[in-house]
């Protein structure tokens, strides 16, 4: 079952060469109030949002969940799915280029449809969204609701002339990129409008050195666009150790990314019909012109707009939702899942925030945010792993620790392949023999490092790895090795 109330209508246009967007907002004015009572109501669909609606029905409670724009949240639309739909493009048009290399010849020029590259992407996301889309509408004791929710109460929702009463309540609204002062009155682009570019920017500014920013500047520059990315500070990357950021710059330096760091003062203007991006570097120019600037420069959590003001809902000062290590916000009945709580910003953690809350109310397994161990990708190419502590958080931690480290290029698998850059390292914890973090940079390094993230969670000790037989030739063999060669942290 499913209700569609139109709150507001959003259009977007695009042309090549000058980047327009057309914002139209058409709020409704409410009209008679209708009054539904359910058991649970989930605002949002993202990761967390439709299993756990689905949870509640299948216990047998009346359960509505409310959508506002598109089915299945940032991951599916804007996030994960169609951004790595667009890296594995851009990879085959990088190898194409690299044939000879493997004594592959190709005659002719290697070039990219992006038009095609779009409509791939498209259909890719078409499918997960539709799919959840039709879960939902088809699930039993389930009510959808398309259209924008606002607190009126702390029980009490409305939805387009409806108001929408329960005792329990799941937020979960995503995010959204933030748009630096500097940047808000020219012509720009976020994630979300770079789905809708079918064409190659000439030239593509990236703003912002962190993972947003590397994998579009990285996946462009492999389209054919020349790439810079500006970065405020000294590193890429800023929370990774100095190496990863090295070896990154390096990885991104080879395809010919040009980048600008120890950035001030960034901001666009517009000269005529040229866009402008000040830089004001300590060194080279101050000022760059592209045909198009993304910015990826943070997020911020959809809560502006929420109705939290009727609640009593309490949010930190950068709008995210406050919530307890079971995932309750201060008000008995509401709960924060996903990016809106800041407890993480990835797919597997919202997901995750769905399996704590179920547990809870419906298992009698009492688990915690706390229990979960960082992990996270950066899907460049190579990719990165990371898991647990970096070389210095373990640093400051004042443990005995250990370090064992391995280039790609003295690994096998990665000579054969051609795809020797990066490195992996472990950090163990020399009394316990567990293991506290490790970074895999390089060749499917975003699969080999669930490896250790198993140990980890089974709470074993390195052993249980370093003692295995892993299977030649391949990259995860070369882990065992480092581990029997581990060496103080100096």
């Amino acid at each position: 079952m499913y209700r569609q109330l139109h709150s507001s209508s959003v259009e977007q246009r695009i042309e090549r060469g000058s980047f327009i967007i057309q914002l139209s907002l058409k709020h409704d004015q409410p009209t008679e109030k209708s009054m539904s009572k359910y058991d649970a109501i989930i605002i949002g669909t993202g990761q967390a949002g439709p299993s756990l609606a689905a949870r509640f029905a299948a216990e047998g409670h009346k359960t509505a969940i409310i959508e506002k724009s598109h089915f299945g949240g940032t991951c599916v639309n804007t996030g994960c799915t169609p951004t790595k739909a667009l890296v594995a493009s851009a990879r085959n048009a990088f190898m194409a280029r690299r044939s000879s290399d493997f004594g592959v010849n190709i005659d002719g020029e290697i070039t990219v449809d992006m038009k095609a590259v779009k409509a791939r992407k498209d259909k890719i996301v078409n499918q997960s969204t539709t799919g959840v889309e039709s879960w939902l509408k088809n699930t039993e004791n389930l009510t959808v609701y398309e259209g924008h929710a606002r607190f009126e109460s702390n029980t009490s929702i409305r939805v387009g002339d409806e108001i929408l009463e329960a005792d329990k309540i799941f937020i979960n609204v995503g995010g959204q990129a933030y748009v630096p002062e500097g940047f808000q009155n020219v012509p720009h682009l976020t994630n979300a409008e770079m789905m809708d570019v079918d064409f190659v920017p000439e030239h593509l500014v990236v703003v912002g050195g962190s993972y947003i920013g590397l994998e579009f500047g990285q996946m462009y520059r492999r389209f054919g666009s020349k790439v810079t990315i500006i970065e405020k500070g000294g590193l890429l990357l800023s929370r990774e150790d100095e190496d990863v950021s090295a070896e990154i710059k390096k990885i991104l330096e080879a395809e010919d990314i040009d980048i600008r760091f120890n950035s001030e003062c960034i901001s666009g203007e517009m000269e005529g019909d040229q866009l402008v991006v000040n830089v004001d570097c300590a060194q080279g120019d101050t000022r760059v012109t592209p045909s198009h600037v993304l910015l990826a420069t943070g997020r911020t959590p959809n809560t502006y707009d929420l109705g939290l003001e009727n609640t009593d809902v309490q949010t930190n000062d950068r709008g995210y939702i406050q919530v307890d290590d079971q995932l309750q916000t201060n008000v008995p009945g509401i709960w924060a899942l996903g990016d809106c709580n800041g407890k993480g910003a990835f797919t597997h953690t919202a997901y995750n925030d769905f399996e704590i809350v179920a547990a809870n109310l419906f298992d009698n397994d009492p688990r915690k945010v706390s229990d979960r161990i960082l992990c996270y990708g950066l899907f460049i190419d190579p990719a990165l792993g990371r898991i647990g502590m970096s070389e210095q958080e373990a640093r400051k931690s004042g443990k005995k620790v250990l370090i064992g480290k391995r280039e790609m290029r003295r690994i096998a698998r990665a000579k054969e392949k051609g795809e020797t850059y990066g490195f992996m390292k472990i950090l163990v914890d020399e009394e316990t023999e567990k293991i506290l973090g490790a970074t895999i940079l390089g060749i499917e390094g975003d699969e080999i490092i669930h490896s250790l993230l198993d140990i980890m969670y089974a709470d074993k000790p390195y052993t249980v790895i370093s003692r295995a037989v892993h299977i030649h030739p391949t990259v995860s063999e070369l882990i065992p090795t480092t581990l029997q060669d581990l060496k103080p942290l100096a």
